[in-house]
């Protein structure tokens, strides 16, 4: 599992696109999927990713977030029932 992360790492430290919010929100990703001991498919919450990230503001989290959506970092599945959580399948 350790490889995984190991390389997830490295892909994120030679993306010049990335700015340090972008890094943060992959961080807290990380961390989520660390804790829920999984590799690829990672259970959500923009609170969450939020705090973990230490980003304050909601048009900020979607501006970064929809970006590393875009770069091909993961794949975001969103959940609109409060009772399922949303998920990123990391790429």
């Amino acid at each position: 599992m350790n490889e995984h992360w190991i390389n997830l790492i490295e892909k994120i430290s030679s993306d010049e696109r990335l700015t340090t919010i972008h890094t943060a929100l992959l961080t807290a990703i990380m961390y989520l999927g660390l804790a829920q001991r999984k590799k690829k498919k990672i259970l959500v919450s923009r609170s969450r990713l939020m705090r973990y990230s230490h980003v304050k503001t909601i048009p900020t989290y979607h501006k970064y977030f929809k970006e590393l959506q875009e770069f091909g970092y993961f794949k975001y599945t969103p959940s609109y029932h409060p009772g399922v959580k949303s998920y990123v399948i990391i790429k």
